[in-house]
């Protein structure tokens, strides 16, 4: 340990990221002492690493962490992830933020001050190298406009107010900006935009997540992935070059989705918990003849009658090697019907799931069994309700019997079950 040089010293505390696990580390002699003054490059005060820091008075905490700061030198990435109990002044934060930020490359900031409306972190950050900025629980307040990020490829917002114009002009200020990510953003009111619109040339990647706006807008040349969750929109409409390759939607009401008629780079597609006109979206889908994983959970079709085409599934999407429905039944009619079922010759992960169990579930599974040939995995995943009529028990007990003949019957293909 003796010969170790200081520098890799400096990269085995940054390792350890926890700014309490740090300091410790650094007491072990001098030489150590010396590394986590000149040659650290990461700290983190997060609350999930040392829970005591929500015991810690806000005065006697901000201490501990200006002190921390300034024993440093060339920081490049920095968290302060606290609960919101904490209230700090804020020419402590920008004292923070201007002390590191000639090397800083990554921050990640929850930080309540004194005088949140009267503070943008946005302004203080920007014209600098920052390559990633998360922030979390602080509002952004309208400015004249948006100094340019040079070198920013990753940016999330957590819980921000900030307006739509706003939003829009700070995703334009980043013209290297690769990944976007907003998870509970509040549009503040104080603008007349009907829609929301964001455009960049360089996104690969988006994720929006507990959000909801009328018009959404996403202009996104380069996009690769796209993933809505918890989302309410009237219209969402994505303009681009076809270069999306995962699109996955998660819990989404939205009464008009257009993702453009360009994709015949889709190699993933991942529906769940939404309701869905199948011939549009098949219709916007149909391209994808590169697509290798189709997923179908718990989707509501607009029209009952509605069948899902898995004839045309396997004439579409050649490539298909992972394929995940959910077992939909209403009225007798079954939504993934097995009419004309051609072979899915390269599938070779199969996951079929219920949330009502009937006896034609088994047929569907067998049918679905012979028509993948080449299969070597097969999931089920079911619902399992703690109080069960004779009936339930029944059908239960049938299916688990009509499995272990399965099983029997194609002994190379691994079965595996999941109930909830």
């Amino acid at each position: 340990m003796e010969n170790l040089p200081v520098e890799v010293i400096g990269i085995i505390l940054s390792r350890v990221g926890s700014a309490r696990d740090v300091v410790i580390a650094s007491l072990t002699c001098k030489k150590w002492t010396e590394a986590w003054h000149n040659h650290l490059h990461t700290l983190s005060f997060n609350t999930s690493d040392w829970p005591i820091y929500s015991e810690v008075c806000s005065s006697h905490l901000e201490m501990i962490i200006t002190c921390t700061l300034f024993q440093t030198k060339g920081l490049q990435c920095l968290t302060i992830l606290l609960d919101d109990e904490h209230e700090f002044i804020v020419t402590s934060v920008i004292a923070w933020l201007m002390y590191t930020r000639d090397s800083l490359r990554e921050l990640r900031y929850n930080v309540r001050t004194s005088a949140n409306f009267n503070f943008n972190i946005i302004e203080k950050c920007s014209r600098q190298r920052l390559e990633v900025l998360s922030l979390a629980r602080n509002p952004i307040p309208r400015v004249e406009r948006y100094h340019k990020f040079p070198c920013l490829t990753s940016l999330s917002l957590s819980f921000v107010s900030i307006s739509a114009l706003d939003l829009s002009l700070l995703v334009s200020a980043c013209p290297k900006l690769e990944t976007f990510s907003i998870v509970e953003l509040v549009i503040t009111m104080s603008d007349s935009e009907a829609s929301l619109e964001l455009s960049s040339s360089s996104l690969k990647s988006v994720f929006v997540d507990s959000f909801g706006f009328d018009k959404f807008v996403l202009e996104a040349d380069s996009l690769e992935e796209l993933h809505l969750k918890d989302c309410t929109f009237d219209v969402f409409e994505l303009i681009g070059k076809g270069k999306l390759k995962v699109l996955k939607i998660d819990d989404v009401s939205v009464i008009d989705l257009d993702i453009g008629e360009s994709t015949e780079n889709l190699e993933v597609v991942d529906v769940c918990n939404f309701t869905i006109m199948w011939p549009k979206f098949y219709q916007m889908i149909a391209k994808a003849s590169r697509l290798n994983n189709l997923r179908l959970w718990s989707v509501v079709f607009a029209d009952e009658d509605e069948v899902v085409d898995i004839e045309n599934i396997s004439v579409c999407f050649p490539r298909l090697t992972h394929l995940s429905l959910s077992y939909d039944l209403k009225d007798g009619v079954l939504h993934y019907g097995l009419q004309g079922l051609s072979f899915l010759m390269n599938v070779t992960v199969l996951e079929l799931g219920w949330t009502t169990i009937s006896d034609l579930f088994s047929v569907w599974v067998a049918g679905l069994l012979e028509g993948c040939p080449n299969l070597e995995k097969l999931v089920i995943y079911g619902y399992v309700a703690e109080v069960k009529t004779l009936e339930e028990c029944q059908t239960f007990a049938r299916f688990s019997e009509f499995m272990l003949q399965l099983g029997k019957k194609y002994c190379h293909v691994k079965f595996e079950f999941e109930y909830e």
